[in-house]
């Protein structure tokens, strides 16, 4: 199986699953299994999702198994109408994804937006305590800028393994700009400022969300009529591998040499197969950056 390294935490699976739809598992206790067998044992929560149902439905399903057997990861941060990385909220969502999830601790805990009014300094203080009675193993970020970064780090003691961020085939921002460099491209406008870049140069994984999406929340571009010369490429490969459109979706991210660490949102145990063969697949230069064409995307 393919691996990326996670910080101290080591070699992860390079797809991990994403449980903020999985409070609408028809079988949780099932998936979860399925999921474990396959070897895909890193699971991506929330405290949002679902209102902390997500939370909850699994610890419920994992009830019974050993803590060892699966990473879990948590975020916090995102409150109705505003984001709060206070000290007090971090540490009282840390204990109550903890609670719901029925875990002793989190392998990996992220800030799950930047908060315009956090202050690094309470950030470290909630870290430390976190880690220092053993809640949080490692810690990370989400959707944040190499300088909110550098900000953070100025004042935490524990590295950030993790920066969580979206891409895919049609959102390819973090790719973009860094292929138009020195031109008067849209695409060359740095709006993450360079944070792909500077996270492979500090040993950050990047963990990718919404990897099938088009927009934050739009809906998926496969077997999306919208997007038919790319549906057309995916299905061209997936024929010639003998993999599925997923896979071919999915390999595309995990073809860049970042080393990107795939966070999908299926609760559907009949789409694992996918999820594995899109880590079998390993895409030539032109088939690359041919899917990359077709999705709208041109050269400089």
């Amino acid at each position: 199986m393919k691996t990326c390294l996670l910080g101290g935490l080591g070699p992860v699976p390079a797809i991990g699953l994403g449980m903020m739809r999985f409070v609408g598992c028809d079988d949780p206790a099932s998936f979860v299994r399925a999921a474990l067998e396959a070897g895909l044992n890193f699971f991506d929560h929330a405290d949002i999702y679902g209102g902390g149902e997500s939370e909850r439905t699994f610890g419920k399903a994992v009830a019974g198994l050993p803590r060892e057997s699966y990473i879990l990861q948590s975020k916090c941060g995102i409150c109705t109408g505003y984001y709060d990385l206070s000290k007090g909220h971090i540490l009282k969502s840390a204990d109550n994804s903890l609670y719901r999830l029925n875990a002793e601790y989190l392998d990996v805990f992220l800030l799950h937006r930047p908060d315009a009014l956090m202050e690094p300094e309470e950030i470290a203080e909630a870290f430390d305590e976190l880690y220092q009675k053993g809640k949080v193993r490692h810690f990370g970020v989400s959707n944040m800028n190499p300088m909110q970064i550098q900000m953070l780090r100025k004042f935490i003691k524990q590295p950030l393994i993790v920066n969580q961020m979206q891409l895919s085939l049609v959102e390819s921002r973090l790719i973009d700009s860094g292929l138009h460099v020195n031109t008067a491209s849209e695409n060359a406008v740095m709006r993450a400022g360079s944070v792909l870049e500077f996270c492979r140069v500090e040993d950050i994984i990047i963990q990718v969300w919404s990897p099938l999406q088009y927009g934050a929340i739009h809906g998926v571009y496969l077997d999306n009529p919208d997007y038919p010369a790319l549906n057309a490429e995916i299905g061209r490969l997936a024929e010639q591998y003998g993999v599925s459109n997923t896979a071919i979706a999915l390999a595309w991210i995990l073809r860049h040499p970042a080393t990107p660490q795939v966070i999908t949102g299926t609760v559907n145990a009949k789409r694992i197969p996918a999820l594995l063969e899109a880590m079998t697949v390993e895409l030539t230069r032109p088939e690359w950056y041919g899917l990359y064409r077709t999705a709208g995307k041109f050269l400089p």
